[in-house]
């Protein structure tokens, strides 16, 4: 794994084709093309507002918002970059400090590079990054029980199922149940991306 950035923002995570990167303005016309080619396949897991009545943001204020949010300690926000192409997108976010040092995670991958392994790295690499370089104790990943792609990203990572919360996160159009995994620092004291590269060497 390759980090450069002496703090927790800006950062550049690599591994292997996989490689993670602030997002900037200048993704637009590729973020576009990816998120139109896959609405179907994300429709069923996009966050919404009740009432449907929020104000849709473009590309370039979603990244200057997101780059505000991150420069605040907030929130990172994350480009999925495969082979040198842009294929997805990653955010910690709901970073909390104090007695928590807490964040949770969210991620989509383009369908077409779905099954290569590429969010589990990028997972990976962020929950690695938020531990050893930003300094927080506890990652979350939320993910709706149909979600079955997302349900096999954390199991093969080894998050820890911590149970159902009921109508927890507003998506598509409704409230949604979802499971709870969550990873501690401690539960991965030599990097969850070295746990993550042995277990794929050892699965047939």
């Amino acid at each position: 794994m390759t980090v450069v950035g002496a703090t927790g923002w800006p950062a550049k995570l690599s591994e292997g084709r996989v490689r993670l990167r602030p997002i900037q303005v200048r993704d637009a016309a590729a973020w576009y093309e990816l998120r139109a080619r896959n609405q179907a396949w994300l429709a069923a897991w996009e966050a919404t507002t009740p009432g449907g009545a929020s104000q849709q943001l473009t590309f370039k204020q979603m990244v200057r918002r997101l780059r505000r949010d991150a420069r605040a300690g907030r929130v990172l926000p994350f480009a999925v970059l495969y082979e040198g192409k842009l294929v997805g997108q990653l955010t910690v976010a709901n970073i909390i400090w104090g007695s928590v040092c807490s964040a949770s995670m969210g991620y989509w991958v383009d369908q077409r590079r779905a099954g290569r392994g590429i969010i589990p790295t990028a997972v990976a690499l962020a929950t690695d990054h938020c531990f050893q370089t930003v300094g927080l104790h506890r990652m979350e990943v939320a993910i709706r029980p149909e979600n079955l792609a997302s349900l096999r990203v954390v199991e093969k990572l080894g998050f820890r199922p911590e149970g159902l919360r009921p109508n927890y996160l507003h998506i598509d159009g409704e409230w949604r149940d979802h499971l709870v995994f969550a990873l501690n620092a401690d539960e991965v004291p030599g990097g969850l991306i070295t746990r993550w590269k042995a277990t794929r060497l050892i699965t047939p």
